[in-house]
């Protein structure tokens, strides 16, 4: 077929490093930039063939998210606005891995197992990148890989991950989910934060202000674009915005999260990732002691929200919180055992998380980094609609903030800027400040490191990742630990993305331990660190065993 020759012959202008191997993980193909020229090109072939075979949109992400502004990756978006499907990250894996004298052969094969008519069959993909120096050339190399399939497409430009997911559902559901434009989105959910915001009329400017560190990256430029479009709702004081520093250089959600330090010494703050799909909230007590209000924290306050307005509706619809292995114990029990809240464990990764919440009429999801967001199926949607239309009274006013609830949050993924403006506006209407959302529970003191290794798959799990399978031995040491602290849990997994294993470790008690620096080389703190930092000693010993660590 022709298409194969031109196929062939743009191929060669994005050719593969002999012997490079990469893995479409949890998030897509990410790297250093200079490795990926024959992978966009190649993802641009998928998408078209992926479009052909569902008869739908399918959206391409240039981003690398929270990594350093010299890496890049790509992540593809199914129909719904949801991540790629599983059966399709191994055809990805194949594609990116195809040594340049066997990608038509690949090509094929995957048109055959998918019974694709390339002839009479259209294709269209959106394509979208973020800021990164490398996003425009490598954005550019995905839509060779379109053409070369006689595919349409659609170039959003600078656009945050959760707005290219948006874009790819509202069109593939003919604007039954909103428009499909940048303008479209901050439309929506502007006017339903507005609406929101209404049924707290009491709000002080100071309520009204919010301090936000955009990780350099494209969530900052968006949000400036939005900016007027809350009409005064939300005044934003943007830091790390791009104009004078790197990209998740000491800054943005994940260098929050796991230094447990504010960006720069900002207080009283939010900080969005490098692609804006992950948000977490922090601030400084008057003693000068840091606070972090991670996933957890994030779930639990929209969890007992909207349970609450659930209960004041009449509404008799299960709502559930989904969490990984590295929700905190104490926000685990405090759903289960406060607030009655179905808590269901997920495998890491929020395509795991998303598949489990949509059992449900209403599913919280949130990883511990603040990637998540809540989805409401179609009855539960049409059922407080009529309740809006048919009641009134208290009932009418529950159902009337729920609706709004549902308009402003994305429900195809974690979007920073949706999850923010649903947390403003919830404190806005409980009259909650920040101090009092985090006292709702005390966070048992943890922590996360990860342990380099030539070859992550040594490592093996079960339950959702809680429980390792190999090597032999690991469990039983993690448990024999684990067993001499109050409230102590750990685990460890290999990670989705990178050869490395994860490590995570809790407890209701706090000491210092020699051994973390003479372990992990790292400098002697003179404040306190948790006990699971010997934990993690241990374990690194372990893996170097076992594992041969590099």
């Amino acid at each position: 077929m022709a298409q194969w020759q031109e196929v062939s012959e743009k191929s060669k202008l994005h050719p593969k490093p002999v012997g490079l191997v990469l893995q479409y993980g949890t998030a897509g193909f990410r790297t250093n930039a200079d490795h990926l020229d024959h992978v966009m090109f190649r993802m641009g072939l998928l998408a078209t063939l992926r479009s052909i075979n569902t008869k739908a949109i399918i959206g391409v992400m240039v981003t690398a998210s929270h990594n350093p502004e010299e890496d890049n990756g790509v992540k593809l978006i199914d129909p719904m606005g949801e991540m790629l499907t599983p059966a399709w990250e191994v055809y990805a894996t194949q594609l990116a891995n195809a040594e340049q004298d066997h990608l038509i052969t690949v090509l094929k094969d995957l048109v055959q197992k998918e019974s694709i008519d390339l002839t009479n069959q259209e294709a269209e993909v959106f394509v979208g990148r973020d800021t990164r120096s490398s996003s425009a050339r490598l954005s550019d190399a995905v839509l060779d890989g379109v053409t070369a399939l006689d595919g349409r497409s659609k170039d959003y430009g600078l656009v945050t991950t959760p707005q290219l997911h948006y874009m790819v559902c509202c069109c593939n559901t003919r604007g039954g989910y909103g428009k499909a434009s940048v303008e479209g989105y901050y439309s929506k959910l502007s006017q339903a934060f507005i609406q929101l915001t209404k049924s707290a009329p009491n709000r002080t400017d100071d309520q009204k202000c919010l301090l936000v560190d955009g990780a350099n990256g494209i969530g900052a430029l968006k949000l400036r674009e939005m900016e007027p479009y809350l009409q005064g709702a939300l005044k934003v004081s943007l830091f790390c915005d791009g104009t004078g520093g790197k990209l998740n250089h000491q800054c943005g959600a994940d260098f929050v999260k796991v230094q447990q330090n504010s960006p720069k010494g900002i207080n009283r703050c939010c900080s969005f990732d490098g692609d804006a799909d992950r948000i977490v909230y922090y601030y400084s007590d008057d003693h000068g002691r840091f606070h972090l209000l991670d996933g957890d924290k994030i779930a639990t306050l929209i969890s007992t929200f909207l349970k609450e307005l659930l209960t004041k509706a009449g509404l008799d619809l299960k709502i559930a919180v989904v969490q990984t292995a590295y929700a905190n114990g104490s926000s685990t029990r405090y759903l289960e055992d406060t607030m009655k809240v179905i808590v269901r464990c997920a495998k890491t990764g929020v395509k795991h998380l998303h598949h489990v919440a949509q059992e449900f009429d209403i599913g919280v999801y949130f990883e511990a980094n603040g990637h998540g967001t809540v989805l409401f199926s179609k009855a539960a949607e049409e059922k407080i609609q009529q309740l809006c239309d048919d009641s009134e009274g208290e009932r009418q006013g529950a159902a009337t903030l729920l609706k709004n609830s549902v308009d402003l949050i994305n429900q195809t993924v974690g979007d920073a800027i949706s999850d923010m403006l649903l947390i403003e506006a919830i404190l806005a209407i409980k009259g909650m400040t920040v101090q009092q959302w985090d006292a709702i529970y005390t966070d048992l003191p943890n922590r996360q490191l990860k342990v380099k290794v030539s070859d992550r798959r040594v490592i093996d799990t079960k339950d959702a990742e809680r429980k390792t399978v190999s090597p032999a031995g690991l469990q039983e040491a993690i448990d024999r630990l684990v067993e001499r602290h109050q409230d102590g849990r750990s685990f460890v997994r290999p990670s989705g993305t990178e050869d490395v294993v994860r490590v995570y470790s809790e407890a209701a008690t706090q000491v210092t331990r020699l051994l973390n620096h003479l372990y992990l080389n790292q400098p002697l703190h003179t404040g306190v660190f948790t006990f699971v930092c010997f934990c993690v000693c241990r374990f690194e010993r372990h893996f170097i065993k076992h594992c041969r660590c590099l």
